[in-house]
């Protein structure tokens, strides 16, 4: 029996063709509340992003944001942090102040840039969100850095970090997170605080950031326009976000 189900927001239920979440899904998310499904946003966003974003229409009894390093409640209110190690902060955030590369630094209640440039700019548009303010770090705890390269430059970066792995969003973006985190570290918390079994959770992704817990969850089930190597691991593959293959997959699966 399935008690919660976790939901990607970039190219799951948020589409970037029409820009919008279709309403079917939305009245689907709203059905599954009614007959006391658990709903969890799981993104690599910022929950801060979700005001710029057609998405704060739509109700979550949780939030796993910043691929799992800042879990909120149905509140908002921070649950659960994993902030980047010491070391590894350190070393990029040289990178950050010498601009060698544009970085964004991503904390509890902000985000800022070093600078930007064209690839800063591309990557931004093509998940429908502004680019954000450039600023000066003033020392508070980091949960994520962004970094934005061509291609390349990414990857020999964060060979040279201790603690730390990278996860491809774009061709021109990575976000670098903990070694140990992931999205199925955030989604842990809130299975234990709510006495579910992995086995009881259905989850919903499209990119490489949902790998793991597309693997993790009883059913994991992929978008139609997952990558390959998404589609692969899942235990399924329903229609794409512009097909409405959320909620197709619900029907099949006997939840509306």
């Amino acid at each position: 029996m399935i008690k919660a189900i976790f939901f990607d927001i970039d190219g799951t239920l948020l589409s970037h063709t029409t820009g919008r979440v279709s309403a079917e899904a939305a009245e689907a998310l709203a059905l599954l509340r009614r007959k006391g499904i658990l709903l969890l946003a799981a993104t690599g966003r910022h929950i801060l992003e979700f005001s710029d974003l057609p998405v704060n229409h739509l109700e979550f009894d949780g939030y796993v944001t910043l691929n799992g390093q800042l879990c909120l409640d149905r509140n908002r209110k921070l649950f659960y942090g994993n902030p980047i190690a010491p070391e590894d902060a350190k070393r990029l955030l040289l990178v950050f102040e010498r601009r060698e590369m544009p970085v964004m630094i991503v904390e509890k209640d902000r985000m800022y840039l070093n600078f930007v440039n064209d690839a800063v700019r591309r990557a931004q548009a093509d998940i429908s969100t502004p680019v954000p303010e450039t600023g000066v770090y003033t020392g508070e705890e980091i949960y994520q850095f962004i970094l934005y390269d061509r291609g390349w430059e990414a990857d020999e970066l964060v060979r040279t970090l201790n603690q730390s792995r990278m996860i491809r969003w774009h061709e021109r973006a990575v976000d670098v997170i903990p070694e140990k985190g992931g999205k199925v570290a955030g989604i842990r918390r809130f299975l234990e605080d709510c006495s579910i079994s992995q086995e009881e959770i259905m989850a919903f992704g499209d990119g490489e950031n949902d790998m793991d817990m597309l693997k993790f969850a009883g059913t994991g089930i992929a978008m139609g326009n997952a990558d390959t190597q998404v589609k692969a691991i899942a235990d399924e593959v329903t229609e794409s976000v512009d097909e409405n293959g959320v909620v197709r997959a619900l029907y099949r699966h006997g939840l509306l």
